[in-house]
């Protein structure tokens, strides 16, 4: 790729992740500013430049040509997405494992509007309209290659592919799955009324969404994949070498266990098998209680723990009881660490290092100067590197 050096190399630590067999220090997203644009790094984001954190970092000097001006400039304009993104790779470095992948989505869970929901697009967020009043009238969830959404975002993803070249990935839109899916289509608060009263009639629509999820999926999949097979998963900043996907069930947090383990414990199995990678998103605390049903799911290779909204990192020792199980059932973990300043990025990820080894373990930094970026991983070399771990399940 033309803007990531040795990435063959960190292919083959990304492989190695997947099977918790990865050698040499844990993988590490570092994006790193170059020099010539640190000096704007302290200012303000603007409406229409860098506003946004974008999945990798933040826009800096962008060009007032490349800045959107409306919403189908920023979401739906493939030749000003790549060519915002390539002023991006242009002034970034991508080190460790961090890697150039253009996030071409239309909000988390795209599949709804496939399916029926409109779409409203914000400055910062993705709003999809619900569109069933009932089940009883709502038509039967089916593949729909005509849906104006699906074919919009198609041409998106095409063009942004065709642009790209081979100089970086466009990543898998973040689709979404069951619960989280009706939820769009329905709301949530009618969904969870429907669960209670119509149970078969929740768990039939859920069985549909299994079904439909991989026919939209393989139609990005083949637009996208890499000459392995592989494919890059957008947000979550993940490659795999083959057919590699984020899952969750962010609903979960309104269920019960038992509801849990009935309604959406084999629809995501049912999933997975279907993956070669996966990565499971687990949001918030009330979604903790799910955990044991997650990790019986073999087919399942990462755990990713978020804390909520403006929650502390994935460094806490409080999340320990969560990565506990995550390694005692043989899953790799994937960490965000943000809270502090750089030195206590050094410090929590040590004491996770040395407890959990180096050999199952993604690390993703928030975007930092070169200078910082390079101290990183110099250290990471020298106190990281193959570290058995002190945890024995």
């Amino acid at each position: 790729m033309k803007y990531k050096k040795n990435w063959e190399q960190a292919q083959e630590k990304w492989k190695n992740y997947w099977k918790q067999q990865n050698t040499g220090r844990p993988l590490m997203c570092v994006i790193a500013r170059k020099p010539e644009i640190e000096h704007l790094s302290s200012g303000k984001p603007v409406e229409g430049g860098c506003k946004d954190v974008i999945c990798q970092g933040l826009y800096y000097g962008l060009p007032e040509e490349l800045k959107w001006k409306t919403m189908e400039d920023k979401y739906l304009d493939p030749e000003q997405i790549v060519a915002r993104y390539r002023h991006f790779c242009e002034t970034h470095e991508f080190l460790g494992e961090s890697f150039p992948n253009l996030d071409v989505d239309f909000g988390p869970g795209s599949l709804a509007s496939y399916l029926g929901s409109d779409i409203q697009f914000k400055e910062d967020t993705v709003w999809f309209t619900p569109c069933f009043t009932d089940w009883e009238s709502a038509p039967e969830l089916v593949f729909d290659p005509e849906n104006s959404w699906f074919q919009k975002h198609m041409q998106l993803v095409k063009r942004c592919r065709e642009l790209a070249g081979d100089d970086f990935y466009v990543d898998m839109p973040d689709l979404m799955e069951n619960m989280d899916v009706l939820a769009s289509l329905r709301d949530s608060q009618e969904l969870l009324c429907d669960l209670l009263e119509d149970p078969e009639e929740i768990a039939r629509r859920i069985r549909q969404i299994d079904q439909v999820y991989y026919e939209y999926y393989d139609r990005f999949y083949d637009v996208i994949k890499d000459q392995e097979g592989g494919n890059a998963y957008t947000v979550f900043q993940i490659w795999g070498p083959g057919r590699t996907v984020k899952l969750q069930c962010d609903l979960s947090a309104m269920i019960s266990a038992e509801a849990f383990r009935e309604f959406i414990q084999d629809s995501l199995r049912r999933q997975a098998q279907k993956a070669d990678c996966v990565l499971y998103h687990l949001d918030g605390p009330q979604a903790i209680r799910h955990l044991d049903a997650l990790m019986e799911i073999e087919e399942i290779h990462a755990l990713q723990w978020t804390s909520g909204d403006a929650g502390p990192d994935g460094t806490l020792e409080d999340w320990d009881v969560i990565y506990d199980k995550a390694r005692a059932a043989g899953k790799s973990l994937w960490v965000k660490v943000y809270s502090g300043k750089f030195e206590d990025w050094l410090r929590h990820v040590d004491r996770l290092v040395q407890k959990y080894g180096s050999h199952s373990l993604f690390l993703m930094f928030p975007e930092m100067s070169l200078e910082q970026a390079q101290r990183l991983l110099q250290y990471a070399d020298e106190h990281w590197s193959d570290v058995k771990g002190t945890f024995q399940a």
